[in-house]
């Protein structure tokens, strides 16, 4: 076992774009005695295109300028002349949302100047690699160890720290970034002492005066910290009721098929999502699927196919079975003939599913989740809070609110919990309260109270925005985007 002896101000357990920025945020403060690790053997290309929206581009800002000029000039600025095929007429650079007989029924504008003038930032995409691939670079080489995976997590009050257990695997790489069912399982190797027992593994362990999870909806720090408690049954993420199944490139379409995607839904907008509905903004209910389709500028159509599905009919469908699971369901949903052709013609090299999960911030039978959600509630009266922190150990991210992507707002939110963290640790700092375990108590306490009804209500809206009236999603947006951040920091100090 390989037991470092040294004691870091912070230690950040997750190398995702939450934890990197947390990492900046730290470094530029001052704060410098700080280690991140991950799980992953290699940084390689995985994971989604996202999309920044104005409130995380405001935190990360503030987070570290040098940061959101990396990412504002390195991500896709959507403007009509890079959002048009080559040698075609130039397309407004909106995603459009049409009925399935093709009629408009709304649009998001995509282009960075509208978001800016609106809301007082813009907005970009770029891919999650791209993304953490960015904020590393901006980092220390050794200030990153990949291959440890987190086993355990141990208080030492004697020491003034928290230890964190690692394992190394020297022989097989696991994915960290599959879904959190396909976890590798609890190794059965590893004895009380934490000594190995298989000589593929090595253990190494950490010392911190704070533990900063930023490990995902999957966290194993999370799992750890609500062992025996009454937060057990909600330690690992539980499945919303919601599932996307996709392709992301077909080529080989009839071109009487491809004439009439054009010509239904293509006609004014290469994005569009499509749901089977009357002319009537924002009554589709998240029950009812979803398809989203684009037009890619190398003549190939990828969709993305949002249904309420069981999770165990998911699991068991691969191939042609989840080809025509999703099929049936847009039969079932009366979507029309062409639709179903093209999902019929997926590539199974480019074919794939997702189910989504939630880390839901506050368990209520108050807050409308959809009926196809597996929610665990002991007492449908009794609202529960799961903890954020317990002693030196703090969540973040995905770790603690993990959702649905359907408002866009997983990175935003991972964002925005940096700002607040680096914002209160520079306090702890400047105060030499490292070695206070109620001064760092207070700090997540207050992270904690400042964050979580916020984050409520961004869960909720996540999960209904579908329904809401143009009002409603006008006062939504204004209250998500157009905060002043200045704002928020000195609300932050003001409240050490």
């Amino acid at each position: 076992m390989v037991n470092s002896t040294e004691i870091y101000d912070v230690l950040i357990v997750g190398a995702g774009p939450v934890g990197l920025a947390t990492a900046l945020g730290l470094r530029q403060r001052g704060i410098h005695n700080i280690l991140v690790i991950d799980q992953t053997h290699n940084f390689r290309p995985v994971g989604q295109v996202l999309d920044l929206l104005p409130n995380g581009l405001k935190a990360l800002n503030c987070i570290q300028t040098q940061a959101y000029e990396a990412i504002t000039t390195g991500g896709i600025r959507f403007s009509p002349a890079n959002f048009s095929p080559n040698n075609q007429p130039k397309i407004s650079p909106e995603w459009v949302q049409k009925n399935t007989n093709g009629e408009r029924i709304s649009a998001i504008p995509l282009s960075f100047e509208h978001w800016f003038n609106l809301y007082g930032e813009g907005r970009v995409s770029m891919a999650w690699y791209e993304l953490q691939t960015c904020l590393r670079n901006l980092l220390p080489d050794n200030l990153v160890k990949v291959n440890h995976r987190c086993v355990n997590v141990v208080d030492e009050p004697e020491l003034g720290c928290v230890r964190i257990d690692c394992i190394c695997d020297r022989e097989i790489e696991a994915n960290p970034y599959a879904h959190w069912e396909q976890e590798q399982p609890q190794n059965p190797l590893i004895s009380q002492d934490l000594e190995p027992l298989n000589p593929s593994f090595q253990l190494q362990s950490f010392r911190a005066k704070i533990v900063i999870a930023a490990d995902g909806i999957n966290s194993r720090i999370r799992q750890v910290l609500y062992k025996n408690t009454p937060y057990q049954p909600v330690a690992k993420p539980e499945y919303s009721g919601f599932s996307a199944i996709g392709c992301t490139h077909i080529t080989d379409i009839p071109q009487s098929l491809r004439t009439e995607l054009e010509e239904t839904f293509f006609s004014d907008c290469r994005i569009v999502t499509l749901i089977q509905d009357k002319i009537t903004p924002n009554c589709q209910g998240l029950d009812k699927p979803r398809m989203i389709l684009l037009n890619r500028p190398t003549g190939e159509i990828g969709y993305l196919l949002h249904a309420a599905l069981p999770l165990e009919t998911l699991e068991k469908s691969s191939g042609n079975s989840l080809i025509n699971l999703a099929i049936t369901d847009l039969k079932k949903a009366h979507f029309p003939d062409s639709l179903q052709q093209l999902v019929g013609l997926s590539s199974l090299e480019t074919l794939y599913k997702r189910p989504y999960y939630i880390h839901r911030v506050i368990i209520s039978n108050q807050l409308k989740f959809p009926s196809s959600a597996h929610l665990y509630a002991p007492d449908s009266h009794v609202e529960m809070q799961p903890f954020w922190s317990q002693g030196r150990v703090v969540l973040v991210g995905d770790a603690i609110h993990g959702m649905p992507p359907f408002a866009a707002q997983g990175v935003n939110q991972g964002f925005e919990d940096a700002l607040v963290m680096v914002t209160l640790l520079e306090e702890l700092a400047n105060n030499n309260h490292w070695n206070y375990s109620d001064k760092i108590t207070q700090c997540f306490q207050t992270y904690e109270e400042f964050r979580r009804p916020f984050m409520a209500k961004i869960q909720q809206a996540t999960l209904e925005r579908l329904e809401w009236s143009e009002t409603q999603l006008l006062e939504y947006n204004q209250a998500v985007y157009g905060r002043n951040f200045q704002d928020i920091i000195q609300q932050l100090k003001a409240s050490g």
